[in-house]
């Protein structure tokens, strides 16, 4: 789903992690300087019968705020497999980390969406978000090895 996902932003060629990178990311211990994952996910599948091991996730974080003095969700990927779109998973996924911001009392879920990808803001958009268009993400990347 990671390169399903990447293949629909253009980006497929961007996609270097591996299997157990990923598994080390959300499993693994120590990430954290108290031993606590640095990464969650939240999935969903169509039950037993399901033609699909997975039919989508949510990758996620927290992050802290000087302004508020608190943390926030940061949503770094949602994505549904095409074909089971539109079967309420990619909304489930949303209220179920809206969830975890209420539960923990996070005042901020946030995340990032290309600014051609349309459908995915009009869903946003329905989900009650709004964009912030004075805030510019920017990024500097580094060699992991």
């Amino acid at each position: 789903m990671v390169c399903g996902l990447a293949e629909f932003e253009r980006a497929r060629d961007q996609v270097t992690s591996s299997p157990e990178m990923l598994e080390q990311l959300l499993f693994g211990r120590g990430s954290t300087p108290n031993g606590a994952p640095a990464a969650y996910a939240h999935v969903v599948d169509d039950g037993p019968g399901s033609p699909f091991a997975l039919a989508g996730f949510a990758l996620w974080g927290v992050r802290a705020s000087t302004w508020t003095g608190r943390y926030s969700l940061y949503l770094e990927d949602l994505y549904v497999r095409p074909e089971r779109r539109g079967s309420g998973h990619g909304t489930a996924l949303l209220e179920a980390l809206a969830q975890v911001c209420l539960e923990r009392g996070y005042p901020r879920f946030e995340w990032s969406v290309l600014d051609w990808n349309e459908p995915a803001n009009v869903f946003y958009r329905a989900f009650g978000a709004e964009p912030l268009p004075e805030w510019v993400l920017w990024r500097r990347t580094f060699d992991g090895s």
